[in-house]
This record gives C-alpha cells, structure tokens and sequence, in this order.
C-alpha cells in the first residue's frame, strides 16, 4: 500500500503543512538501483586526536568509490567518517564533538555519517567509558540529522580489512533504512576480497526460508544479483508461488515444510552441488492474540515454524558439514522480540529466542565450523501483512522512528547480504529507521 503521507509532505502545500504543525517530514529514501549504485558526492575523513588504522582506513575508504577528502570542501559530502578509534577518556571524547560539529550540517541529504571507534576495553575503564559514550552519541545524532540521513558506529576490532564488507555496504544506498546501529567487525574472521564488489556473493550457494513472496522472495533476489546461486523453501501450499520466483531467479524451488522432523536431511539431499554457503532463515507466521486469549496451538504453531524448525534445521545443517567452512547464517528476528508488542507474546518469545541463538551460537560455530551466525530484526515493513493493519495503527508504525516511515522487504534483503559477506559475528542488526521502540 503506497504511504500517501510520505507523497502529500514532498509536494509544497505538504512541507508547508507538516512544518507549521510539527508532523514529521520525511524524505522518501534513495535505495540502492542499477542507475543509483553509490552516494553522490566525496567522503569527508575525520579524525579525532590520533589513530589506530592511519594508513589503513583512508585506502579502504577510498576503494568504496569514493573521493576521500580530509578537509571540507565547497560541494556538500555525501558521507562523513570519523575516526574515533584512539578515544580513550573524556578528554578525548571531546574530539567526536570538535571534529563533527562544524561539519554535520553539510552532510548531503540521504548522506551518510558513520563513527568508526574500538570494542570497550574491560581491563581499561576508562576507554571503555569513552568509547561506549560514542554510542549514546551516535544514536541521539540518527535522531537529529533527518532529510534521509543516517549515523552508524562501527567498531573495528583487529585488522581494519574485515571491515570492509561493513563501510562497502554503510556508505552506499544500501543501508538506507539502517540507521543508529552498532555493528562491530570481527577479529577473527579470514576474509578474501572478491573478485568483483558488484557481485560480492559470486560463486557461492544459498537456501532462503519462507522465499515464496514478501521478505523472503526479496531475500533471494538480492543474492542472486550478488552472484549467489539461490535454492528457494517454502511450504508445499506455495508451491506455485515458490516455482514462478525460482525460475525468474533462475535458483531452485524446493517445497518443503521446515518443521518436517527430517528437514535437515531433505534440505541436504535437494541442494545442487556438494554444500551450502549461505542459509537464511526467514519463513515465519504470526498467530496473533493477547496471551489470556490465546490457545496451546496458536503458541505451538508460531513456536515451532519460528524457532523450533531454525534451531532444528541449522543443528542438522551444521553437524552433517553442509553448510561449509566460511558459510553464513542469517536469522530473521523482529523489533517485536526486542520490545515485545501487545497480542504477540508467541511471536516476540520466538524472535527473541532468535536473538539468543545467534550471541549464543555465533562464537562456537566459527569457532567449531568456520561459519558465522547474525540476524536482522526488521521494524515495520511496507508488506501486504502491514498493509492489512488498521489505518492508525499502520500510520504510528510507519512514523515512530527517526526516518519517519516505513522500510521495504529490499531494506532487509540489502542488509541480509551484506551479512552473508562476513566481517560480523554473533550480531542483531536492527533494519528498523532506528524505531523508537526498544532500545
């Protein structure tokens, strides 16, 4: 359903409007497309005191795309970057503040301003107390900025260049609809650049759940234009649905229902060639009723497709070596499992366990396998299941959070693949506008 709020406020009796009554005004997103593959304009490199990646950072800015330019220029920039890594006490927070508060005006709209700072140090309270503030800094700054601009911190730990899947997908179009997130880069993980950026995922396998239409039919396409070969599940009542997105992809339709106790096996035995690179679990179904009303098989259902078959399938996956070493896997968590909401205690207990499997998991089974595990945990996304939420209720959705609209089912794929292309581990990345719910 189109946002016709998001249309009235681009037009000028709109801003005029929305202006005069303090209503939120926001700037319908530039996403990532064919003829708009990068932002539009330099990236401004700041750093704050000294730092820890000197050498290293500007070269892997500047292999993004971008013109890297360490003092502001005429032209507004598409992207500030702060390096922030060196902060270690008060004193030298006061760096974030110096360095950006001349300058973050200027950020183009449906720019880009990312903080890149270091992991808290446990042994050292007070670098930890410096670096963690840059987190309260970041997250109010998303707030603040608007016209479709977005504020990131990411926090490298170890060598600079597993981070590059990360700042590749923070400063493009891609990232659209993510924003006041914390990512952290992972010292552990050996990464080889590949061949081509624009297609990052060529040459590998892929099974997406739940990929017959919505989230998941958005899921495989994005991985197919990254290079991915996509094997596509969905239940058997699917089957056609599921048959018409394989062969537009040109992947492999495999119907199937995921809590079947043989699963892991049947997944197995369908996927082409000897394993698997990529799994993403996305099908899911809501059952939803406030808790004094709902019945054993409402919980049981949303349960067992959400949770139960995810825990099941990648147990199976994991012990039989089908998913190979440098595999990933993403999990589909939701803002509901992060903030609860009213009439969903079965899905938010399901998508909150999504979040304990992955921090549990994700350290062991790079560890065990070489295989990362994260999840994204979408807000309100313009789907035909929103679209079926009452007028009010799909309005506050749509308007609570800082980009003052809802996100696409693409918002989440993008965001998806980047985490296929590893770098991060263990982690929930919120693909939300930073909703103001939950933290």
């Amino acid at each position: 359903m189109a946002d016709r709020y998001l249309t009235f406020t681009a037009t000028g009796p709109g801003r005029f409007l929305t202006r005069r009554l303090g209503l939120p005004q926001p700037a319908a997103l530039r996403r990532w497309s064919p003829e708009h593959r990068a932002l539009d304009g330099d990236l401004l490199l700041l750093t704050a005191g000294t730092s820890a990646y000197a050498e290293d950072l500007p070269t892997l800015l500047a292999a993004t795309g971008h013109r890297v330019i360490t003092t502001p220029a005429a032209d507004r920039p598409a992207a500030v970057v702060l390096d922030a890594t060196a902060m270690a006490d008060v004193a030298t927070l006061a760096g974030a503040h110096a360095a950006l508060h001349p300058v973050v005006r200027e950020v183009a709209d449906h720019g880009r301003v990312l903080v890149v700072g270091s992991p808290p140090d446990p042994a050292d309270h007070h670098q930890a107390a410096a670096q963690q503030a840059l987190e309260g800094f970041v997250r109010s700054l998303a707030k603040e900025l608007g016209r479709g601009r977005t504020a990131t911190l990411v926090r490298v730990s170890g060598p600079i260049a597993t981070a590059e899947p990360t700042l590749r997908f923070l400063l493009s179009p891609k990232s659209a609809y993510v924003t006041g997130q914390v990512v952290e880069t992972g010292p552990s993980q050996s990464l080889a650049a590949p061949a081509d950026w624009a297609r990052p995922l060529a040459g590998r396998t892929a099974l997406v759940t739940g990929a017959a239409r919505g989230i998941g039919e958005a899921v495989a396409e994005v991985l197919t234009r990254d290079g991915a070969h996509v094997t596509l599940l969905d239940v058997p009542s699917a089957a056609a649905d599921l048959a018409r997105v394989a062969q537009r992809l040109g992947g492999t339709a495999l119907p199937l229902d995921i809590t079947a106790a043989d699963a892991g096996e049947r997944i197995a035995a369908a996927l082409p060639g000897d394993g698997l690179d990529i799994l993403v679990h996305n099908a899911g179904i809501t059952r939803d009723r406030k808790l004094a009303n709902m019945g054993r098989d409402r919980w049981t259902s949303v349960l067992d497709v959400n949770l139960a078959a995810v825990l099941a399938t990648t147990d199976a996956l994991l012990k039989t070596g089908t998913i190979r070493r440098g595999g990933r896997i993403v999990a589909t968590a939701s803002i509901a499992g992060i903030a609860g909401n009213a009439g969903q205690t079965n899905y938010a207990a399901s998508k909150a366990g999504i979040i304990g499997l992955v921090r549990s998991l994700g350290p062991r089974a790079l560890a065990e396998h070489g295989v990362t595990v994260n999840a994204v945990a979408p807000g309100f996304i313009e789907t035909k299941m929103t679209a079926a939420v009452p007028l009010f209720i799909r309005e506050a959705g749509r308007r609570m959070n800082s980009l003052a609209q809802g996100g696409l089912p693409v918002d989440v794929a993008e965001t998806t693949s980047w985490l296929a292309q590893g770098g991060v581990n263990a982690q929930t990345i919120r693909v939300c506008g930073q909703s103001l719910l939950g933290a």
